[in-house]
């Protein structure tokens, strides 16, 4: 038991205010049910093969579609990274996320919505785009199709941005409407141009060396083995699963 994953008070007590409110009969032990459900996605079990001390398979599958469908753990995501207090430097990134078989069985949902997965040159993926604060802390995460472009990416959390003064970018978001629409947030970009470019893009180097906490916040992400590799079909659950 003492190898099991079980949520500290401090924990609890800073995600008891996004639980949805019981409705007539109270739910069992919330601090279970989810650190099963962390057990779970940490080590890329089968719900069947949960241990029993987090409870009834069936009680940590149910909870965690239910909460998943009502947005429950992207609002955990979200409030806490609201509190990030960031004012220097984010960063943004992108990388490939395996999906396996049970995820591909079918392209499309009844109703003929896609699942966000996408054929790459490494097999069928689903890309995780992503913007984090100077410490590597996620403040915000969404996924598409694997083959969708660093520039969808970089279009749909631009809005989203912190008040910051800097933003560090890889080569794969060197465009210049992003570049300037970054000037009018005044945020300086350091982001190195592209091989292509006729002119020379001057960067900060010393600076540019930090963006490796956004590379190894998605290494930790990708320590859960349900997340490296995408089990959901849905992708409201599988975004749940990376929050």
């Amino acid at each position: 038991m003492s190898d099991l994953f079980w949520l500290s008070d401090a924990q609890m007590a800073r995600l008891t205010r996004y639980f949805p409110k019981s409705h007539g009969k109270s739910r069992v032990d919330d601090r279970r049910v989810l650190s099963g459900i962390i057990f779970i996605n940490c080590n890329g079990l089968r719900w069947r093969d949960a241990p029993t001390a987090h409870g009834p398979h069936k009680t940590l599958y149910n909870r965690w579609k239910r909460w998943s469908n009502k947005g429950v753990f992207a609002r955990m995501m979200a409030g806490l990274a609201a509190e990030h207090g960031e004012e220097n430097t984010v960063m943004i990134d992108a990388t490939y996320l395996k999906a396996h078989r049970t995820a591909t069985s079918s392209g499309v949902k009844k109703g003929g919505r896609g699942r966000l997965i996408g054929r790459t040159k490494g097999g069928m993926n689903t890309k995780l785009h992503a913007i984090c604060d100077s410490e590597g802390r996620p403040l915000n995460l969404f996924v598409t199709a694997g083959q969708v472009s660093d520039y969808i990416g970089a279009r749909a959390v631009l809005s989203s941005l912190p008040d910051v003064d800097w933003l560090l970018g890889d080569r794969g978001y060197d465009a210049d409407w992003f570049r300037e629409a970054l000037k009018d947030k005044r945020i300086r970009a350091c982001i190195p141009g592209r091989k292509q470019r006729k002119k020379t893009v001057r960067y900060n180097r010393r600076r540019y060396k930090r963006r490796n906490r956004i590379e190894i916040m998605f290494g930790r992400l990708k320590d859960w083995r349900r997340v490296a590799t995408r089990y959901d079909r849905c992708p409201k659950v599988f975004l749940s699963a990376i929050a």
